[in-house]
């Protein structure tokens, strides 16, 4: 089971995750992660051949992955900083949840934010899947709600 703990000297917790992969991505790594403290697990393309996303394109791009996770926990599929911050290339719906239930195979929606075209090669890392737990909330309808000090103020509404 999932538990988050304020301990300052806990260590990191683990957790099994069942995954499949699909017989044509076999040569394709399984996430990992690439230091002891990250977060993000790297995923890899599983494009039979090279893809190419023009400026402002979007392309979805198979991973050959399939997971089964337990009801309390969803998958986040986030951009991997290098790739944004050098190529401009990023996950369109940062993040991507994969929800508890899905079990179809995970694609990740690639957008190129740059101005030149970017090619994705099989195995490249395109992505990072943080897994994270879910709580599902009752909504009840009110005709108020407390106030607060910030109130209604939006976007902006603390300064820069």
């Amino acid at each position: 089971p999932f538990f988050l703990s304020l301990k300052s000297k806990q260590t990191m917790s683990t957790l099994t995750i069942q995954i499949t992969q699909a017989e044509d991505a076999a040569d394709i790594p399984l996430p990992h992660y690439q230091t002891t403290g990250a977060a993000g697990a790297d995923i890899h393309a599983a494009v039979t051949e090279d893809v190419v996303i023009e400026p402002g394109q979007v392309k979805l791009i198979p991973t050959g992955l399939s997971v089964a996770l337990p009801s309390d926990l969803e998958a986040q599929i986030r951009p991997r900083s290098g790739l944004a911050v050098k190529s401009a290339v990023t996950v369109v719906n940062a993040p991507g949840t994969i929800d508890s239930d899905y079990r179809g195979e995970i694609k990740v929606g690639l957008i190129n934010l740059g101005d030149s075209a970017f090619t994705i090669t099989r195995g490249m890392r395109i992505a990072q899947m943080v897994i994270a737990p879910v709580v599902q909330a009752v909504f009840e309808k009110t005709d108020h709600l407390e106030e607060t000090q910030r109130g209604a103020a939006g976007f902006g509404s603390t300064g820069t």
